[in-house]
């Protein structure tokens, strides 16, 4: 049977603390962006990010906007006023 071990064995084998700010890779190749980053980023749960290389050692990603979203309801005086219920109100 293996002897248990003492508090200051354990702390002495775990992994160094995570300074503020910064991530590690994991071998998934995944990591964990600060929520203080995302907070001033102005970035939230389910936004769709593009991920482009800018450089060794730097990643930048960029909100992924909807085109159609974007320019939905920008053209609001493209047709005289009344137009469009007039067509369609000729649909059958």
């Amino acid at each position: 049977m293996l002897p248990l071990l003492t508090m200051s064995e354990v702390k002495d084998t775990a992994k160094p603390p995570r300074r503020r700010g910064r991530t590690r890779i994991s071998s998934k190749n995944q990591a964990t962006i600060p929520v203080e980053a995302l907070k001033r980023a102005g970035l939230k749960p389910g936004d769709e990010l593009r991920v482009e290389a800018a450089g060794a050692g730097r990643i930048v990603l960029t909100r992924d906007e909807d085109v159609i979203e974007r320019h939905s309801g920008s053209l609001t005086e493209a047709y005289p006023e009344g137009y469009l219920a007039r067509l369609r109100a000729e649909w059958p």
